[in-house]
């Protein structure tokens, strides 16, 4: 028997026996990457998907998919290998629009669709060969759509992840009942990117997601992937050596959104008005943080697409380096809101001629440098524009 059907053999024991018990998952109100609920980031990571089609593969019992449509207004196509666990999505969520399951294997799923906007796998692509399924979910994408991938790098057991493209023993547990043995490919972060390389994405970040309670061994890896054009053969490069450089700047985004009541602003705990903005993430594109921090921030959704980076400020505060990078937001979705767990909220529009005092640093030399008819006083900073038609 193959290692794949080893894995689906397993799967559809687990979907029988979930069958067997009746148990449904509550469909999330917000999508978590990992078992363990508000850790990590949530649906954002996808990008803009209201309308778009997205590919949730191993999509079980079907609740991430209901709650990207329901929630994001995503068209989901779920699809699962194992009849039992397509029977229990189709048998709680079939009258919901905006998504189809479809039980078939994902490279047979693929063969036949137009290609997908974004695909997604929670904890499932580590089931199947990566070196099967890479090539045909490169085939199966549209050149830029994201793949976010969720696996396992530490298990219960404390066993940290294989250097070798290879399966190994994993169990899944069922609670008194004896668990059943899978074979998985759980592979370090630098084997998955080697992998997505070489089958044609570039990857954008890997994350170590950690259980709650910090006793706890297991580990969840975070990849955020892209599928690229085609094109040329790939160019390797390597770090210099295996130390980091020593950090001596801090670098941030800041999002200028002008609608019909004027630009919007939000006021930190510690008193500044500011733009929306933070610090770019490890792994992260100028592009991808204004989006992300607009989300995390706001509650607005944006797509990439309808961000123009505007250049880059660079000044000093003690001996810290600051780079900020200015963005034009075109186009958004939704209405800002103050955001849990976010230290600058009570957003509102100002007009452009009647700004208030105290707005944040950063963000006055932000909007000077947009339209430096801004009666706007600050620190300076040096600017180099990326683009000069906005």
């Amino acid at each position: 028997m193959s290692v794949e059907d080893v894995n689906a053999d397993a799967w559809r024991a687990y979907g029988r026996r979930q069958l067997d018990r009746a148990y449904t998952p509550p469909v999330p109100a917000r999508i978590s990457w990992t078992p363990w609920a508000g850790v990590g980031p949530g649906a954002e990571i996808l990008g803009f998907i209201s309308g778009h089609r997205v590919l949730d593969i191993g999509s079980g019992a079907g609740h991430h998919a209901v709650h990207l449509a329901r929630d994001h207004g995503a068209r989901v196509t779920g699809v699962e290998l194992s009849p039992t666990q397509h029977a229990r999505a189709v048998l709680a969520h079939a009258d919901v629009q905006g998504v189809e399951f479809v039980n078939a294997d994902v490279s047979a799923c693929l063969a036949e669709a137009e290609p997908f906007d974004a695909a997604y796998a929670i904890g499932t692509l580590a089931y199947i060969d990566p070196r099967r399924v890479l090539p045909e979910l490169r085939n199966g994408l549209r050149p830029g759509a994201p793949l976010i991938l969720s696996l396992l790098h530490t298990d219960l057991d404390g066993r940290g992840p294989s250097t070798q493209v290879a399966p190994r023993e994993q169990l899944i547990l069922l609670g008194d009942d004896p668990p059943l043995p899978t074979q998985m490919w759980v592979l370090a972060p630098r084997l998955w990117e080697d992998l997505l390389t070489e089958y044609g994405f570039s990857v954008e970040s890997v994350e170590l997601l950690h259980h709650p309670d910090d006793s706890a061994k297991v580990i969840q890896q975070l990849i955020r992937a892209r599928c690229l054009p085609d094109g040329a053969p790939r160019i390797t490069s390597r770090p210099r050596t295996t130390r980091p450089p020593l950090a001596h700047a801090a670098v941030g985004v800041g999002a200028i959104l002008v609608g019909e009541r004027g630009l919007l602003l939000g006021r930190h705990q510690r008193g500044t008005l500011e733009l929306p903005g933070g610090t770019v993430e490890a792994g992260e594109s100028f592009t991808a943080a204004v989006v992300r921090e607009l989300a995390e921030e706001t509650g607005l959704l944006t797509r990439p697409d309808d961000v123009t980076l505007l250049g880059t400020l660079v000044d000093h505060v003690d001996d810290v380096l600051r780079v900020t990078v200015g963005a034009l937001v075109g186009t958004w979705q939704g209405r800002p809101t103050t955001q849990p767990n976010e230290s600058v909220g009570d957003w509102g529009w100002y007009p452009l001629d009647r700004l208030p005092d105290g707005l944040f640093v950063c963000s006055a030399q932000i909007l000077t440098a947009w339209m430096p008819s801004l009666p706007i006083d600050h620190t300076p900073a040096d600017f180099t524009a990326y683009a000069t038609d906005c």
